[in-house]
This record gives C-alpha cells, sequence and structure tokens, in this order.
C-alpha cells in the first residue's frame, strides 16, 4: 500500500550528515576532528549564559568512527543551545591550535545564537549553537527556475535595504523588512535578488565582546556557512532567524523573484596565525586552511587574512553540503561566489585547470535548477573573467564595468570595447562554447560608487573608515562635471541626470544579464565613499526619501525594465555575428557611425549606431520581438546623426532620448515621436535615442 504524509510541505528538512541532528527523543551531535584526542559537548541553557549548564565528554571507544565524533543526547529539543570542545596538540609550527579551553562554533550549525561576550579570562566566548527544527509551511513553494537569459538582478543588503527610518517598515532592517517592500521591487520589475552575504558573521568585536566603532557591514566575513545571520531578525528566540529568513524566500517567489545569495567560502573571520581561535581552527586547521611556512602562517589569497582549503576532500564536503542545505532548506535560487578564483587554486594554492571543487559544483544534482555566478578574480592577482570554468558557471563582467564607464566618462577609443560589450561579450565567452546570458552584466555593485558618485566625484572620500583615505580603489572611472559632490547648480545636475540614464540604458540594452545596485535607480549616494564595507548607517542605507524625490530616475529604469523583459531582441540567447537576417540587408546586428555609414573603429570618435535586428521577426513579429535602434552620442558636444541606409522604410517609434526632460525621455508605450523624414538630427553631447520599429 502507497503511504502518504498527510502534510507533504512539511517533508523539507534535510537531515545533513553532521551538526546538530534533532530527533524524536533527542539530538545527535556530530563533528568531523581527526586530530583530536578527545571531544566534549558545552549544553546551555540561556543565551547569556558564561559557563555551561552542562559538559558531555565523548566516549573515545564508542562515540568516534573513523575521524567523527558522534554522540546521542536524549531528552533534548529544538532551541538547546551548545559549543563544542576540542583537545588536542597545540603546535602552531606546525599548524596545530587545539585548546581545551576554546568554545568551538560547530561548522554545521543552523543557526547562532546571542553575541560574544568579554573574554576577561582569555576564554573568548562566541555565539552559541542552536538546534534548529526545520520543518517549515511552504505551501507547494519550489524555485523559479527563471531562465538565466532572461534575469534582471537587484544586488542588495538586506539590513540596509529597510534600515533606515524613512523606509517606513513594522521591522526596520531585517528578513521581515524585506517582505514589507516587495511591492517596490515588484513594481521595479526585478526578477531576483542578489543578497549580500547572510552567513553567519561576527557583529561584536570577539574579544571585548563591545560594538565596534566601524563594524562589519557588509558581512564578508563567514564564521558558520549552514547559518542565516541573526542580526537580521526581527525574533530574538535562538533560531528565529531561520523562519523568518524562510518567510521572506517564500514570500519573494509568491512575487515571481528569485533569491540568489553572495557566498564566502574563500575565508572566514579567524584571520590569520594571530587571529582568535573560534571554529575551523580548534577542530582541524591544517585540513580547513591553507598553510604557509610549516603551518605556522597562513596563505592569504582572499585579502582577509587566511584562506580556506576549498580543494581539501572535507572542505569541499562541507561546501556542497552548505550549498545544498541552502537549496533545500531554504529554497535557494542561485549563488554568486565571492573571490571565486580561489576556488580554481588546489591545496597548495596553484590555480589549475577543471579545479574538482568548481567542477562539482557544476555538476551537482541537486544544485542542478539553480544559478551558479563566479566573480572570477581573487585578491592574490588571479584574474579569470572569460575563462572560470565551464558551461554552467556564469561570471561578473569587470570588463563590461570598466569599458562601460570609460566610454561615458568620455575617454578616446572605447568604441570596439563598446559595442563588444553591447553585443555580449563574445571576446570572454564565445570561444568557450558559453553564450552571452553567460556575462552578467553591470556597472556598479556594492564595492565601489554606486551611479549617483559615479557622476559626482573624481576622486573617493572615504575618510569615515579611518583609515586615512588609503582604502578603496583609486581606479574609479568617474567624473564629476565640474562640482565635487552634491551641487544645486542645475547644468551640473543635469548632466549628471542625463549620464546615470545613459548608463542604464547601455546597460539594459547589452545582450546578457543586467546587475543594478539597490538604490541606483532613485541614486543613492555614499557621499563619496567607495569602500563602505564597515559604515552600518545612512552612507550605506537606502534613504526612501529618495524614491519619491528621484521618481523621474525611477519611472525611466522601470520602463528599461520592463521594455527588456517583454523584447528578446535586447535578450539573445546566442552570439550576434553579423549574420543576414534575410531581410533587405539587414544582419542580426549592424553598426555604424553616426552619419550612418561604416564606423572607423580607430577614429577616437565617441558616436556610435546600433541596431539590433529582432530574431525570426518575419516568421512571428508578436512572439519575437521588435527591431531596436540605439544611437549614442558620448562626446561633449552635440553631434549630427544619420539614420543609416538600412533603417530606412522601417516605421520607428522614440523609445528614450536621454537629453529630453521628464516625461518625455522615456515612453513606456513605446508610441513616442518618429525620425525626422529625412532620417537627420542633431544628439545633444552625452545622450543615448533609442527607437523600437512598429509591429
Amino acid at each position: 500500500m502507497l503511504m502518504v504524509h498527510p502534510h507533504p510541505e512539511l517533508q523539507f528538512s534535510h537531515v545533513l550528515p553532521y551538526g546538530a541532528i534533532l530527533h524524536e527523543r533527542g539530538v545527535r551531535f556530530v563533528v568531523f576532528s581527526r586530530s583530536a584526542t578527545a571531544m566534549r559537548l558545552l549544553l546551555y541553557k540561556n543565551v547569556d549564559d558564561r559557563e555551561p549548564s552542562e559538559i558531555i565528554d565523548f566516549d573515545r571507544e564508542t562515540d568516534r568512527w573513523g575521524d567523527i565524533w558522534s554522540i546521542f543526547i536524549p531528552g533534548l529539543s529544538a532551541g538547546q543551545l551548545y559549543h563544542f570542545q576540542a583537545e588536542g596538540p597545540y603546535n602552531p609550527d606546525e599548524g596545530m591550535l587545539f585548546d581545551g579551553r576554546a568554545r568551538l562554533i560547530d561548522p554545521y550549525a543552523k543557526a547562532l545564537a546571542g553575541t560574544f561576550q568579554p573574554s576577561d579570562d582569555g576564554i573568548i566566548r562566541p555565539p552559541k549553537c542552536v538546534v534548529v527544527d526545520e520543518s517549515f509551511n511552504w505551501e507547494g513553494d519550489r524555485h523559479l527556475k527563471r531562465d538565466l537569459s532572461e534575469s534582471i538582478i537587484y544586488e542588495m543588503h538586506v539590513k540596509g535595504f529597510t534600515a533606515h527610518e524613512s523606509s517606513d517598515v513594522k521591522n526596520p532592517g531585517t528578513y521581515l523588512g524585506v517582505i514589507e517592500k516587495i511591492p517596490y521591487l515588484k513594481s521595479l520589475g526585478v526578477t531576483a535578488v542578489e543578497l549580500m552575504p547572510i552567513h553567519e558573521f561576527p557583529i561584536m568585536d570577539m574579544v571585548t565582546g563591545k560594538t565596534p566603532t566601524r563594524g562589519n557591514y557588509w558581512g564578508y566575513d563567514s564564521m558558520a556557512f549552514f547559518a542565516p545571520h541573526r542580526g537580521y531578525a526581527a525574533s530574538k528566540t535562538p533560531g528565529g532567524q531561520v523562519r523568518e529568513f524562510k518567510e521572506m524566500v517564500k514570500a519573494l517567489h509568491q512575487a515571481g523573484i528569485e533569491v540568489i545569495l553572495d557566498v564566502v567560502y574563500n575565508h572566514t573571520c579567524e584571520g590569520n596565525e594571530k587571529g582568535p581561535i573560534l571554529s575551523f581552527k580548534g577542530l582541524e586547521n591544517q585540513v580547513y586552511y591553507m598553510l604557509a611556512n610549516g603551518g605556522r602562517e597562513y596563505k592569504n589569497y582572499s585579502g582577509c587574512g587566511n584562506t580556506v582549503n576549498g580543494n581539501h576532500p572535507i572542505v569541499r564536503e562541507m561546501i556542497f553540503n552548505s550549498l545544498r542545505h541552502w537549496v533545500h532548506n531554504y529554497h535557494v535560487d542561485g549563488f554568486r561566489f565571492d573571490l571565486a578564483s580561489i576556488l580554481s587554486r588546489d591545496r597548495n594554492g596553484n590555480l589549475v585547470a577543471n579545479p574538482p571543487l568548481v567542477e562539482a559544483i557544476a555538476e551537482d544534482p541537486m544544485l542542478a535548477d539553480t544559478k551558479i555566478i563566479a566573480e572570477a578574480w581573487d585578491a592574490a592577482g588571479a584574474y579569470q573573467v572569460g575563462s572560470f570554468a565551464n558551461l554552467r558557471w556564469a561570471e561578473w563582467n569587470g570588463r563590461y564595468r570598466d569599458d562601460i564607464r570609460s566610454f561615458w566618462k568620455g575617454e578616446p577609443f572605447k568604441l570596439g570595447a563598446l559595442a563588444t560589450r553591447l553585443a555580449g561579450s563574445s571576446d570572454l565567452y564565445q570561444a568557450g562554447g558559453r553564450q552571452p546570458y553567460h556575462s552578467i552584466n553591470f556597472i556598479t555593485s556594492h564595492d565601489g560608487f554606486p551611479m549617483n558618485d559615479l557622476v559626482s566625484y573624481n576622486h573617493k572620500h572615504n575618510e569615515a573608515n579611518g583609515e586615512g583615505n588609503r582604502d578603496g580603489d583609486n581606479h574609479n572611472l568617474s567624473y564629476n562635471y565640474g562640482v565635487e559632490g552634491p551641487t544645486k547648480r542645475a547644468s551640473t545636475e543635469k548632466i549628471r541626470n542625463q549620464q546615470i540614464k545613459n548608463m542604464f540604458c547601455t546597460l539594459l540594452m547589452s545582450q546578457g544579464v543586467p546587475m543594478i545596485l539597490m538604490g541606483d535607480e532613485v541614486r543613492r549616494t555614499q557621499h563619496g565613499n567607495n569602500n563602505a564595507y564597515c559604515q552600518d548607517n545612512e552612507i550605506s542605507w537606502l534613504d526612501w526619501k529618495l524614491v519619491k524625490k528621484n521618481d523621474e530616475m525611477r519611472r525611466f529604469v522601470r520602463a528599461l525594465i520592463a521594455f527588456r523583459r517583454d523584447q528578446p531582441t535586447v535578450r539573445q540567447k546566442h552570439f550576434l555575428g553579423g549574420f543576414p537576417t534575410g531581410r533587405r540587408g539587414l544582419f542580426d546586428v549592424n553598426w555604424y557611425n553616426n552619419l550612418g555609414t561604416a564606423v572607423d573603429w580607430d577614429s577616437g570618435d565617441s558616436m556610435l549606431t546600433c541596431l539590433f535586428a529582432a530574431p525570426n521577426k518575419d516568421t512571428d513579429p508578436e512572439q519575437f520581438g521588435r527591431d531596436v535602434l540605439l544611437l549614442m552620442n558620448g562626446s561633449a558636444s552635440p553631434q549630427q546623426f544619420i539614420l543609416p541606409p538600412v533603417a530606412k522604410g522601417t516605421s520607428w517609434r522614440m523609445f528614450v532620448d536621454t537629453a529630453a526632460t521628464s516625461p518625455s525621455d522615456v515612453y513606456p508605450d513605446l508610441n513616442g515621436p518618429r525620425p525626422p523624414a529625412s532620417g537627420k538630427f542633431v544628439m545633444p553631447e552625452r545622450s543615448v535615442r533609442i527607437y523600437v520599429a512598429s509591429r
């Protein structure tokens, strides 16, 4: 007889092979340590307890199986707080750092509770691990499985999205706060949110237990790879963040928005040889990290003190289990891997072809429906944009960012780069068999200036970071148009507004997958700070008053997003190679100069005309979209444009004119003015026009 579970929606509780595994009559605790000579379980009654209420020793004869320590404790339930404690050899010169006094975070902890407590006795007391009940009523929720080529990604910080007092939400700075703002995301039209790190990371100083002057805001400092960050939960109940994160994912899915996590598997918050022993160091330092000088020091390809030994079988298994955990238990739709080139390094730190970890992530069957995106570089000089891994991996296209910024800044000899990026970056991806959608196109991200500051500052202004303005990249490719920072000068504001619109046009009309930074659509500013990693304040938070103040920009961006979602002409799945369409000499992509003749790619000019032909338009014009004509004047003076002969005879209607004042800057219904009958007109300096063929 076939037995059917009465509540199938509650069955999504994948049991991990390690960690605290909840059973009906108690909890099984499982932890790996090859070199430990003894293992203890510390149990706590309350989050604020400095000392455990009970200490339970693992029996070396009956509770150890190979290198796995496993013990079942009856009578325990969800919400139980715990640490591990391991005895073993302490020889820093050989990379052995066992300390029988250290309270250790379970590498597989599904939630943490509390904060670091003052270590006045020399013992660091990190947040406590929580036994979690994974059951949750998903109400039939599944991954949305939207094609990557149809995605429009919105990079955002969970706290920063609603922490500002102007957000007017019940639970600011939380997962629940994001839920309250889903109508805004839906109205914008984005298809996915890419959340900056939500894996647990330290909030308080690890020694003093106090809030640091400049704390960790971005969260690129992993402490527990299986646990959602407790600081973003409205509930203070241990483990409450687990339910709230799931509620957020479910609500976003109901709105048709996917969830991509920015994950940091390249280093941890334990730092270098001077850093604290919190978890991995105290359980098997030689396995979890890449060590140098016989084990005395840490290899530092991350720029953060240590490097996770991702291609060691034990660590590789942990990373796989973490990814599967987020996909299966949290219904996450994809991952962006921070400093992913580190994953391409072997256990000695050498870059290798077909690295096991990278290949296995691509082939993992449980991740088959997810989006896999690499930040294809690291802090030690590896730069693999265009050459990272195989067909399964997409990449943050750093060259797209630099080339588009350079063109709109006004640098000469950028026409070829502009055309290549508009057409999907075939120079980077075609030879490897990949397609335009493997390029994640972005002009701004969390790391660097937001769009407003890109057109408002010539130089970084990071004084608030307390490092004498030495931190952050000096190569911003930005321009202030005559005034450094905010101004009331109308002419400067006009050109800044226009340039932001130009860059949004370029981004959303380019083949590939666009990514927008939180708040760029309403001109969020960081006041010139291009490295706001430690600014958990209004420098980083989204000021919701800007939504009303800069509604013109939001309207403009919404129209571009809606057009992109409706028109496959600008999000084609295959590279455009100047192939004939069979329509009166029209190719799939057509390039001209401003006078409608052949482009001299070496001229140093900053004017370009591009005609994207709708694929298979003659077969089914309703399904396959319209021809799109882009005209770009990147120069600092007005220029005459003449429509190329191939565009004549087509009924064009204006969609965008970035030099026009709102509402004439964009026609969401594609019913704008026709071009002059002569096909000749003057385009103002630094402007874009987009025409769309009538049906």
